[in-house]
């Protein structure tokens, strides 16, 4: 069992996302939170999973000097890709409308990609899910942006909300990637990680 192989390592979830933390729990992890707000910029030259590739491990540069021998220290960063472009989160209400808008009776990617930091190695994966919404109508939009404040979502929706019941018609891949983390992966990445030590 992967909690047994985990005794002895601090495991450290850099996010403040509740999401992320009720997976973790859900997965019997004991872990630490423990968070250094970082400027998500990247290069304009990075599509897709470098992008994520990118901030994960952007976000585990503040704890480097922190870090001790057993501890596993777990950062992430998830986009919505939709024709070429990156959708993050929304600034408002309009920015979300006209985010959830272009992705109407499409198919767009969710991509995650987890880093695992620890004194003397890093390891970085990703995964891709495609997701497909129906034709939805503005005031659908509008009163599940009113209703659930998407703004803390990447691409400006939460499968696990409303719009995720009525609007998705096909998923591709991790359901728990596009929520906020493929759990499939973090365990069997803890698991070679241990088994490696």
């Amino acid at each position: 069992m992967l909690k047994d192989k985990l005794k002895g390592y601090n495991i450290i979830l850099a996010s403040g996302s509740p999401r992320r933390h009720a997976f973790l729990k859900a997965m019997d992890i004991d872990f630490k939170i423990k968070l250094h707000p970082v400027e998500e910029i990247y290069p304009d030259n990075l599509k897709a999973n470098e992008i994520t590739d990118y901030l994960a491990k952007l976000k585990s540069q503040p704890f480097i000097n922190e870090l001790k021998a057993n501890d596993i220290l777990i950062t992430s960063d998830t986009i919505v890709w939709l024709e070429g472009k990156p959708i993050e989160k929304p600034k408002d209400e309009r920015h979300a409308f006209d985010m959830i808008k272009s992705m109407s009776n499409k198919t767009h990617d969710v991509i995650t990609s987890i880093c695992f930091t620890q004194k003397e190695s890093q390891k970085i994966i990703h995964t891709t899910t495609k997701v497909t919404f129906r034709a939805l109508e503005d005031k659908e939009i509008w009163y599940y942006i009113k209703k659930f404040k998407p703004f803390d979502k990447a691409g400006a929706y939460g499968i696990q909300e409303w719009i995720g019941s009525v609007g998705i018609t096909n998923i591709e891949g991790s359901y728990n990637n596009v929520v906020g983390l493929p759990t499939h992966l973090l365990y069997e990445t803890l698991n070679s990680i241990a088994m490696e030590d």
